[in-house]
């Protein structure tokens, strides 16, 4: 899914201007993010919970030369589908 994508959806179905659909759409995304970075985790009802997981330093291995590489600690967001999206795909 695409911001684009969003845009179009919010288009069509508020019938607006497209400026305006991308604006609603770059302002509901700057939201989600808002909220990942101050709560940890973001519900949207019927599709899923983002959460913010914290990854632990790790040693990993360069692909193109094969010698180890030191992986920083640092946080990424983890997605669990609700019921009601997994039962409608």
């Amino acid at each position: 899914m695409s911001k684009a994508f969003i845009a179009s959806v919010l288009q069509d179905s508020l019938d607006i201007t497209g400026v305006a659909a991308n604006h609603a759409a770059e302002q509901l995304i700057a939201a989600i993010v808002r909220d990942l970075k101050k709560e940890g985790g973001f519900t949207l009802p019927s599709f899923g919970t983002f959460r913010v997981t914290k990854t632990k330093a790790r040693k990993g291995l360069n692909p193109r030369t094969g010698e180890p590489v030191k992986v920083k600690a640092g946080k990424t967001v983890r997605f669990k589908a609700s019921p009601n999206l997994k039962k409608a795909v």
